[in-house]
């Protein structure tokens, strides 16, 4: 049967129709509430004139399909079939930024905010999204300076002989040790609640009258707390810029295309107000609508919070189905939309326009990056433009815990999911050349090397000693004149004894075979660009090293608990993570943790808290 004969026979229900090309591979799959029709489409005499549509079309050679009795069931099978085959000319949204959320959970006793990552059912109050862990902890900051609840679990802030430092410093009212009445910490969860959903007015309202009623019952303490907590709320409030007032929780969806790129910006209305931002670039070779429907399932299928309203600058087929699958994830109804008029419709017009701007200002940076490194080749005489460059450094405090670096900048810009971590495991004492030749063997041994590659450039921190050793190292292994080698020599503050005049030397970069060092401008460019990079290795490097210490912390802290074994400790110490947050846990966290019950777990809170341990 022919491909034409069979569109003809397609039936009209809903389902999902996969394209397949002559080596029968899976090329596209796409979902319709009428199959027929929709792949007609493409095929008609009149079909879709776009160039890349008629590419596809001149592919395929075969189309399968399965039939699914509601257009909710067809979008949950498409999206099964794309993560299953990855086809070719199908939407990937390769979203691996984390987002954060503030929980609240209104059944503990004195409830208190913590930042998460997840977003389940589970009963508690979430709010957000943030679009960075910073971004949430400045938030949490805010809040617990206008409302001062409790930081850590309860069990250890009752453990505690007197309140905490937060306590002293008025972020916290301390409800573990009776200083405030459960039903006016009530008051201030709620108030934050508020004040997060973006209902200022309502919660000024609330506590103007709380004041007065403080005062009237000549409680001028009370009262005082309550005045205090309205200046600093009034002050915040008049800076948010209320966008939308119904107050209600919205997610506005722009685009904006380009040949086949697709770029796609979400504005988060949280409480009528304005809280962030996210762009995303893809590539997408097919209609628009499809495009922006396929990203609502794949990037609301995940972990993201599903907001009460989407706001769309086009219709989407499949708007209704999608808004039913949200809504069962979410709990509540989803309304997807869009909007014809007004405020909302304003919305949809800006966030297409930072979706312009962002898509034009990712090609002013890339030619300008391309710019920088080819500047950088011609005045390094670089054999090629280090469109790859990594940098290597070592971090050690007297030889222990000694650590590598290795950070990758792709087309100039960070490429962090290239960064490697290397503990050194064979040399004993501080010999750094012999730390970075053992780096290097790990980095550059034949397997890895056919796995990840080469680099064009390969940057040391250091002078014309630092390069040699590292060209030495590289040579014995094999690899000189596979790549680019150079060194970084940090600037220098010098004294003139007789004037009394410091003076600050500039950086300086070192090629191999050249005793007198090339001397970029300072404050150019690619200098610029080779400091970020070393700059970044050295960070990268003391962070692994921190972590090592603090783990180290941890074990020390852990060993002092008498009847801990070897096993216990390595558990406790990949659970928490620092001597700090084992001892903020309670009892029953400790005891959660794998290979641990409750009565070790009571002996181990004991002893971080100088008690006597528990008697059987």
């Amino acid at each position: 049967m022919s491909l034409e004969d069979k569109i003809r026979q397609l039936p009209t229900s809903p389902g999902v129709y996969l394209m397949r090309d002559g080596k029968g591979e899976i090329i596209y799959v796409g979902k319709a509430r009428n199959l027929r029709q929709r792949v007609r489409t493409y095929f008609g005499a009149t079909g879709d004139g776009r160039y890349h549509v008629k590419f596809l079309v001149a592919k395929v050679v075969d189309i399968e399909v399965m039939l699914t009795d509601t257009e909710k069931e067809a979008l949950l099978l498409e999206n099964t079939l794309i993560k299953q085959h990855h086809p070719r000319y199908n939407l990937d949204l390769k979203d691996d930024k984390t987002y954060f959320s503030l929980r609240l959970d209104p059944r503990e006793e004195f409830p208190r905010f913590s930042i998460v990552r997840k977003v389940p059912r589970d009963g508690a109050r979430y709010f957000g999204p943030y679009s960075s862990a910073s971004a949430a902890r400045e938030v949490l900051r805010q809040i617990t300076r206008m409302f001062p609840l409790r930081h850590y679990p309860l069990k250890a802030c009752k453990a505690r002989k007197r309140p905490c430092l937060y306590h002293q410093i008025g972020q916290c009212s301390a409800p573990c040790h009776g200083l405030i009445s459960a039903a006016d910490y009530a008051a201030l969860v709620e108030g934050a609640a508020l004040f997060l959903e973006g209902k200022g007015k309502q919660l000024v309202a609330e506590f103007k009258r709380r004041m007065a009623q403080a005062a009237e019952s000549l409680r001028y303490e009370e009262a005082a707390r309550w005045r205090n907590l309205l200046r600093s709320i009034e002050v915040t409030v008049e800076k948010q810029k209320v966008v939308m007032r119904d107050g209600g929780d919205s997610d506005v969806v722009g685009y904006f295309r380009d040949g086949k790129r697709l770029e796609v910006a979400l504005l988060f209305i949280r409480g009528g107000v304005l809280i962030g931002s996210r762009l995303f670039s893809l590539t997408w070779e097919l209609d628009d609508a499809e495009g922006v429907a396929s990203f609502l399932h794949q990037f609301y299928g995940g972990e993201a919070f599903i907001p009460a309203e989407i706001l769309l600058p086009l219709e989407i087929e499949e708007a209704g189905a999608l808004a039913e699958l949200m809504g069962e994830a979410r709990g509540k109804k989803v309304i997807i939309v869009r909007p014809q008029r007004g405020v909302k419709r304003e919305l949809v017009e800006m966030a297409g326009k930072n979706a312009a701007a962002a898509l034009r200002e990712r090609d002013e940076a890339t030619a300008s990056a391309e710019a920088v490194l080819e500047e950088l080749r011609q005045r390094l005489h670089l054999a090629r433009i280090p469109q790859r460059i990594e940098c290597y450094d070592i971090s050690t405090i007297q030889g222990r815990h000694s650590v590598g670096s290795g950070v990758v900048f792709s087309g100039g810009r960070a490429d962090k999911a290239r960064y490697r971590r290397y503990r050194i495991r064979d040399v004993q004492g501080q010999d750094d050349f012999a730390m970075m030749a053992e780096v290097f063997s790990r980095r550059f041994r034949e397997e890895k090397v056919a796995k990840e590659g080469l680099p064009d450039l390969v940057v040391v921190d250091g002078g014309i000693g630092q390069l040699n050793a590292a060209l030495e190292i590289v040579t014995g292994l094999g690899l000189a004149g596979r790549f680019d080698l150079v060194s970084l020599a940090k600037s220098r503050t010098e004294r003139d004894a007789e004037s009394a005049t410091i003076s600050k030397s500039d950086e300086r970069v070192f090629l191999p075979g050249r005793k007198n060092p090339v001397v970029l401008r300072q404050n150019s460019a690619p200098l610029l660009l080779l400091a970020a990079i070393r700059d970044e290795a050295h960070r990268f490097a003391i962070g692994y090293h921190r972590t090592l210490r603090g783990k180290e912390g941890v074990a020390s802290g852990i060993e002092q608990i008498p009847g801990i074994g070897a096993k216990r400790r390595t558990a406790l110490l990949k659970h928490f993570g620092s001597l700090q947050r084992l001892k903020e846990a309670s009892v029953e966290e400790i005891a959660g943790v794998a290979g641990m019950n409750r009565a070790v777990a009571a002996t181990v809170f004991a002893g971080l808290h100088g008690e006597d341990p528990p008697n059987d």
